[in-house]
């Protein structure tokens, strides 16, 4: 997954494909970037000169299932919001896409967004790295009672005489809401970065629990840090071949993701924190993977009860610092790399999962009204969620 793949049929729609827009959009062709920019990637992109707004969005073959908002005020509502997000009153986006009862109804791209190229994804790459994890254990290499089981367990080429103290206390549930406890000092991470190339498989992992100071209750709580590496050195250790193969045979295929770049890193496995590239439809298909509760086109890719843990809070954050948030945004919690928060409109609250990344890629689900939305950026100067609590749920109440 170190390179770039892409489908024919991408620049065979950038020539041939039609979409149909709103006159109001201002839209007069596809936000499609061209074979030459695909390659150069995000950064070589020009900037829209006018937003691609489409309230009938168009079957592209790339199993996105497409419909139309119904009703005149919900069209009216998000064209208005699309049009000030293109006008800079929202602060920067590059898409805004959002999917109601299972079908894409409004496709929106800005600035350097287009339809078909891979977005750089920073931290929603954790939740791909945990639902990974959700497929092992449907195809039964794991079980869910193992994410209660200590992590290093399943990583049998450690020498567990030199690990830190407590090191078997991280368990995979741990891990995944970013409790490992691992606590490195910063001349022990400089020293582990001048290395990182000669950590080849667990030997990283290794170099972690070696280095680390003892683990216990002090530590085994909240830290955002680089613990989902340790969930892809298990998915590695328990998978049929490697971690990078299973994810393209088992979700990346299934789900029918082409255009994608998934980073390698230093210690040869797949990115487990950020460095992927991802489509905006190709988000929107993992979203709709969990608001199925693990079902895509039928076929039950990851375990329903491993979804309801990963949307739901385990443990609760506080609202210092919440990343897209505002005044209808609040209790923050953390699942499996899914965050969570209470989006109020009115005297209502819904429920919100979303995977995030720095710069502003999110994944939001709100369950109530069967609604997910994307959004990609490459800056962090907007409030994501507090447009989904006052702009966006409005128009599907």
């Amino acid at each position: 997954m170190t390179k770039y793949t892409f489908a024919t049929h991408f620049i065979a729609a950038a020539i041939l494909g039609s979409v149909s827009c709103l006159a109001a959009a201002n839209c007069t062709k596809p936000a499609e970037a061209t074979a030459a920019e695909l390659q150069g990637g995000y950064r070589d992109v020009s900037e829209l000169s006018q937003a691609f707004i489409d309230t009938t969005p168009e079957r592209r073959g790339d199993g996105v299932t497409v419909g139309t908002l119904n009703t005149k005020s919900r069209k009216d509502m998000l064209v208005k919001l699309a049009k000030e997000i293109e006008n800079n009153a929202h602060g920067h986006f590059d898409s805004l896409l959002i999917a109601h009862k299972g079908q894409l109804v409004f496709e929106s791209y800005f600035s350097r967004g287009r339809i078909n190229l891979p977005h750089y994804q920073a931290s929603a790459t954790k939740v791909y790295t945990g639902l990974a994890l959700g497929r092992a254990i449907q195809l039964g290499y794991l079980s869910m009672a193992d994410l209660d089981k200590p992590l290093v367990s399943f990583l049998k080429d450690l020498d567990h005489s030199k690990l830190t103290r407590g090191s078997d206390k991280i368990t995979l549930n741990m891990a995944l809401t970013m409790r490992s406890g691992i606590r490195l000092d910063d001349s022990q991470k400089e020293a582990l970065d001048k290395i990182s190339k000669q950590l080849k498989g667990q030997q990283h992992a290794q170099a972690l629990l070696e280095r680390s100071a003892p683990i216990g209750a002090d530590s085994l709580t909240f830290k955002y840090q680089d613990d989902p590496m340790l969930v892809m050195h298990v998915i590695d250790a328990v998978v049929p071949g490697t971690a990078e193969a299973f994810i393209k045979k088992e979700l990346l295929d299934k789900l029918d993701i082409k255009a994608y770049h998934w980073q390698t890193a230093d210690n040869g496995l797949p990115e487990a924190g950020w460095r992927v590239n991802m489509t905006s439809r190709d988000m929107l298909k993992w979203g709709t993977l969990a608001q199925n509760k693990g079902v895509w086109q039928g076929e039950q890719l990851i375990p329903k009860e491993y979804i309801a843990k990963a949307v739901s809070p385990q443990l609760y954050t506080g609202d210092d610092d919440m990343f897209g948030g505002g005044k209808d945004v609040s209790k923050q919690g953390y699942g499996y790399y899914w965050w969570n928060a209470e989006l109020k409109n009115g005297d209502r609250q819904f429920y919100s999962a979303s995977a995030q990344g720095g710069g502003g890629q999110y994944i939001i689900l709100i369950e109530e009204l069967d609604l997910v939305a994307v959004v990609t950026a490459s800056r962090r100067e907007n409030n994501t969620l507090q447009l989904m609590a006052e702009r966006v749920i409005p128009a599907f109440m």
